[in-house]
C-alpha cells in the first residue's frame, strides 16, 4: 500500500506520478513526465484539494484513505476541473457519498456536464470563507487562469495557497515533494514550456490573479502540477517567472525558428545567427521547426524578446511546420516581440509574403528588411542576411 507524503502538521500530499504518457492534452511532449497533485487538510472537518487522472485512481485512494485513517471526507475542494484533476470525482463520489463538493458556479455546471453529479454541491463565491476548525479556507475565483472555472483556495490559517494549474510544470516529483527535497531550479525551464503552451494565452486573466493575491502571506504554494514550493526565494522566483511570462517580458536574445528541406534556407538561418553573436548578442536559439518539438520552441518564444522566422516556399505556401508555429503564435496573442523574416523560393515566391501577412496581424516590431532568396546563397542574399541579422541585434542593444 502506498502511502501519503506528510507535508507538514494537518497537510498531507496526496498526489501521483505519470511517468508513463507522452503527451500532456495529447500535444505537448512530456519527456520527464508529469506529476498530478491532490492535497488533504485533516482538522475538525476534512478537506481534499483536487483529484488525480483517472488512469491513477487506485494509487490515489490508497494515499487518500491511509491519510484519513477512518475519517471521512467532509468536503472535495475543487480548484479545476480538467480531467486531469477532476477525472477521479465520479469514483469519489462513489466512495464518499456525503462528501459535500465545493467550487464555483461554472465549476457546478462542469460537475453536471462531466460527471452527471447534480447534488451534494455547494457553490462558493468570490473571497468566500470555509472553517475546517483550526484551518480557515478562503475561495478566490481566477477565471481564465486556464479554464472559465478555475479558483484558488487559500488557507488563511498556514498561508497556503493551493494554486491549481497556476505555478504548474511538467516533471514528475521523484523521491521528494517540496522545493527543499528537489533540485527546485531543473523544473524552472519546464514550468516556462507549461506556461507559454498550456497557459500562454491568457496573460491578462493571469496578471488579475496575481493582483488579486498580491496582498496575501504565502509560505506555501501547492499546484496541481509540480513541486510544493516552500522556500521563499523559490516562491519568489516561481511568483515573478509567471508574472514576466503573463506580461511578455523577453529576455535579451533571439529565437531563430525555420524550415528547410535540402540546406538552403537553413544557410540564410547560419548566416543571420553568426552576424547575431558578432553584434555581441549571446543568446541565440535556433530551431529547425521540423526537428524540434514545438513546445519548446513556443518556449524560447516566450523567454526572448527577438523573433526571427525564416521558410522555404512549399506548394505556393509556407513550409507546413512553419505555418503551424505562426499558428500557434497567433493563439497565444503574444505581444512585446521584435520581429524580422526571411524565406526562399526557386521558382514562384510565397513565404515572404505570406509572414509577411502573418506580421500584419500581431503588435510585434517589425525589424529589418525582410530577404528573399531564389534558389541559392549568393552574395546579394549573404549581404541581406548580415543586414537583418544587425538590425536585430541594434535592436535588442537598445532596451539595454
Amino acid at each position: 500500500m502506498l502511502k501519503p507524503i506528510q507535508i507538514k502538521e494537518d497537510l498531507y500530499y496526496i498526489g501521483v506520478n505519470d511517468r508513463t504518457k507522452a503527451l500532456f492534452e495529447n500535444l505537448w511532449p512530456l519527456p520527464k513526465g508529469v506529476s498530478y497533485n491532490s492535497y488533504l487538510i485533516v482538522d475538525e472537518k476534512t478537506a481534499l484539494f483536487d483529484t488525480v487522472d483517472i488512469c491513477y485512481s487506485d494509487v490515489f485512494f490508497q494515499k487518500l484513505e491511509s491519510a484519513l485513517n477512518g475519517r471521512a471526507l467532509d468536503y472535495l475542494i475543487i480548484n479545476h476541473m480538467e480531467p486531469d484533476h477532476s477525472g477521479s470525482l465520479g469514483l469519489l463520489r462513489s466512495k464518499y457519498p456525503n462528501v459535500e463538493i465545493v467550487g464555483n458556479k461554472r465549476t457546478a455546471d462542469m460537475i453536471t456536464g462531466f460527471y452527471g453529479i447534480t447534488e451534494g454541491i455547494k457553490i462558493i463565491a468570490d473571497k468566500e470563507e470555509l472553517a475546517l476548525g483550526k484551518h480557515n479556507l478562503v475561495f478566490y475565483l481566477t477565471p481564465m487562469v486556464h479554464w472559465p472555472e478555475t479558483m484558488m483556495t487559500y488557507d488563511s490559517t498556514d498561508k497556503i495557497i493551493f494554486s491549481g494549474d497556476a505555478f504548474g510544470t511538467f516533471g514528475t516529483l521523484d523521491g521528494g515533494v517540496v522545493d527543499q527535497q528537489l533540485h527546485a531550479e531543473r523544473y524552472y525551464d519546464e514550468m516556462i514550456r507549461y506556461y507559454s503552451n498550456v497557459v500562454g494565452k491568457f496573460g491578462s486573466p493571469v496578471q488579475k490573479a496575481l493582483e488579486k493575491l498580491s496582498g496575501l502571506q504565502i509560505d506555501y504554494i501547492c499546484s496541481t502540477h509540480g513541486p510544493v514550493w516552500t522556500m521563499p526565494e523559490q516562491i519568489q522566483k516561481v511568483i515573478s517567472i509567471y508574472d514576466k511570462l503573463s506580461k511578455y517580458e523577453g529576455d535579451e536574445g533571439v529565437v531563430i525558428v525555420y524550415g528547410s528541406m535540402y540546406g538552403n534556407t537553413e544557410q540564410m538561418a547560419e548566416t543571420i545567427a553568426h552576424e547575431l553573436a558578432q553584434q555581441g548578442i549571446k543568446e541565440i536559439v535556433m530551431h529547425n521547426a521540423s526537428k524540434r518539438a514545438h513546445s519548446y520552441i513556443i518556449r524560447d518564444i516566450f523567454k526572448y524578446k527577438g523573433l526571427i522566422i525564416g521558410s522555404p516556399t512549399y506548394n505556393n505556401r509556407l513550409f507546413p511546420e512553419i505555418s503551424a508555429i505562426l499558428e500557434k503564435i497567433e493563439e497565444r496573442d503574444m505581444k512585446n516581440r521584435y520581429l524580422s523574416y526571411f524565406g526562399s523560393f526557386t521558382w514562384a515566391g510565397a513565404a515572404v509574403k505570406r509572414i509577411a501577412k502573418f506580421a500584419e496581424t500581431t503588435n510585434f516590431e517589425i525589424i529589418g528588411e525582410p530577404v528573399e532568396m531564389k534558389q541559392a546563397m549568393n552574395i546579394s542574399t549573404y549581404e541581406g542576411c548580415i543586414k537583418l541579422g544587425k538590425a536585430m541585434a541594434d535592436r535588442l542593444k537598445q532596451d539595454r
